[in-house]
């Protein structure tokens, strides 16, 4: 049997495990284009339980251990492999609700629910990935004899480990570049780190990591303080003040949002299950925090000084600041709660980077926007606190991005209200799927309509590789620049302009109408220009071509053609 402070200690050990490696992983990507978070996503899904998982006495249950990793996990998944991972432990969470201790059986028929949530979750699983990986271990675990749960954790780790180096079997490209798969490689580190606390032999502490290069996003990056004209005087609520609140049988969350928000503003509270995280800027945290305790016990306090943080930002210089303030506040800390109005029913919320495609979507009608993207997977309560701020009876998500759809699809189980998330796998796709949108039409007829318009829309990428790789039998040096089509990549170059209009001739069909040239934030408005002209010139009188400034990190270029 193993008590509630080991499997804590399990858990914490493997998010160490895959925190310390997440830059091997995300090097197993195997596609050139500069995504490679598999690790980074899989370890801040994982992490984000640390500090709710650290605030559990030794005396936890193992139910309260695998809920709080549960939920915290669930808010803060990134990613595809991220929110699978999340649903992993939300299998731990259910089949271990009300048992203080655990045995071998237990946490076996934990791992076959996970797998099945996670199976559920995606609508197309791919075998060769995480899910297989976890998948074959389960089914160990299911067949295992073992009594006791070391003994049991060496069978998932050896049939895990045989799933993961079979992994290029069953996926070619795996084979090809002579790797295994990125998210199956994540979580059996975090099995590894499990396995050493189960074993008896304490947990893989937290080591200092080496960050990867950050891509250039100063065009995406938003802060709280980007107005050039405002002083310290202008912050009226000077406290940061955020708290966890675990509820009493009978807490009405509505009346406490109620208050936050007559006494503060930029109010989010998430919601899930026994528990709300809540967040107020206000004059007097005390105040705040007095009222919260009449509706449960608090834990994980954070209050911070925003008059010390607004002037050291200022003494940083503006690039600087805007960067502090995005890594140090929540990505859904722009975002205000706001209740549903029963007259307005439709909201809109799309993910996207770059302060031109952010206009580009205001525009169109959307009301919030997720600073997100490739290599910036927003966390499903990032895009959560997005949905909570549209007061309107139906939100449509956008998630722009094949990476963030199923977080986007996590935040709509736990939005207080009806979401629809339309599965945008482009920004391209994004803006045709909001000139689509028919107000006079039901949710489901909106879905559908505007997905069949986004899915005839082709998107056309120019970028970068972001390591060595191969295509079409010849090899791709890193830095070299690729055009991919409906992301596959159909020629490298070194030439940005040259690459840039021969994928749009290439794209071009003989009923295109319309060809939109979305210029990124490393090319200056001479070159985008230039290169719309040329786009133009070789595509011909009767196509109809624009350019959009978009501002967006790691493409050069983004081609719509309809």
């Amino acid at each position: 049997m193993i008590n509630g402070k080991t499997l804590r200690d399990a858990i914490l050990s493997g998010a160490n495990n895959i925190a310390n490696q997440r830059v091997r992983v995300d090097e197993l990507n195997v596609f050139p284009v500069p995504d490679g978070d598999t690790g980074t996503n899989m370890s801040m899904t994982i992490g984000a339980a640390t500090q709710e998982l650290q605030a559990l006495p030794d005396s936890c249950t193992v139910a309260e251990a695998s809920k709080a990793a549960a939920s915290a996990m669930l808010r803060g998944a990134r990613g595809n492999s991220g929110v699978i991972t999340s649903l992993l432990f939300r299998g731990f969470s259910k089949a271990l609700q009300g048992k203080t201790s655990a045995e071998a059986a237990d946490l076996a028929k934990a791992l076959q629910m996970g797998v099945e949530a996670a199976y559920k979750a995606v609508m197309k699983p791919t075998e060769g990935t995480i899910l297989t990986v976890s998948r074959l271990a389960a089914e160990a675990a299911a067949a295992s004899e073992a009594t006791e749960v070391p003994a049991l954790w060496a069978e998932v780790m050896t049939a895990g480990q045989a799933a993961l180096e079979d992994t290029p079997n069953l996926l070619p490209v795996l084979k090809k570049a002579g790797v295994v798969d990125a998210g199956g490689q994540g979580i059996m580190l975090v099995f590894e780190g499990m396995q050493q606390v189960f074993e008896g032999r304490g947990m893989i502490q937290s080591e200092d990591v080496t960050p990867k290069a950050k891509l250039s996003s100063d065009a995406a990056g938003k802060g709280v303080f980007t107005d050039d004209l405002m002083k310290v005087e202008d912050i009226k609520n000077g406290y940061c003040t955020q708290f966890l609140l675990h509820k009493n049988e009978d807490a009405s969350v509505a009346k406490l949002r109620a208050f936050l928000e007559s006494n503060g503003d930029s109010v989010v509270v998430i919601e899930d299950d026994d528990v709300a995280n809540c967040h107020v800027h206000t004059a007097d945290p005390g105040m705040m925090l007095s009222e919260a305790i009449k509706y449960g016990y608090l834990t994980n306090f954070k209050i911070e000084n925003m008059h010390e943080q607004f002037l050291a930002r200022q003494k940083q210089g503006k690039g600087l600041e805007r960067q502090a303030a995005a890594e140090e506040h929540s990505a859904g800390e722009e975002f205000v709660y706001a209740a549903v109005d029963p007259d307005r029913a439709y909201g809109f919320v799309a993910v996207a980077a770059g302060e031109g495609l952010r206009a580009v979507f205001g525009d169109l009608g959307v009301d919030a926007v997720v600073s997100g993207g490739q290599t910036m997977n927003p966390a499903t309560e990032d895009i959560l606190a997005a949905i909570q701020s549209v007061p309107a009876k139906t939100v449509l998500v956008l998630p722009n991005n094949k990476n963030i759809i199923m977080a986007a699809e996590q935040a709509q189980k736990l939005a207080d209200r009806k979401v629809v998330v339309l599965p945008t796998r482009t920004v391209p796709q994004g803006m045709t799927a909001m000139l689509n949108f028919d107000a006079e039409a039901t949710p489901d007829e909106n879905a559908v309509n505007m997905m069949a318009a986004a899915d005839k829309v082709a998107t056309g990428l120019i970028t970068y590789a972001a390591r060595d790789s191969e295509f079409d039998g010849k090899p791709i040096k890193k830095g070299e620049i690729m055009a991919l089509e409906n992301g596959k990549i159909v020629a490298t170059g070194t030439d940005i302009t040259k690459m840039t209009y021969r994928l749009a001739r290439t794209m071009r069909k003989k009923d295109t109408q319309f060809i939109t040239v979305i210029s990124g934030c490393d090319v200056d408005e001479a070159d985008a220009e230039h290169t719309t002209e040329l786009v133009q010139a070789k595509c011909g009188g009767n196509v109809e071509v624009s350019h959009i400034s978009g501002g967006q990190p790691v493409y050069y270029y983004m081609i719509s053609v309809e």
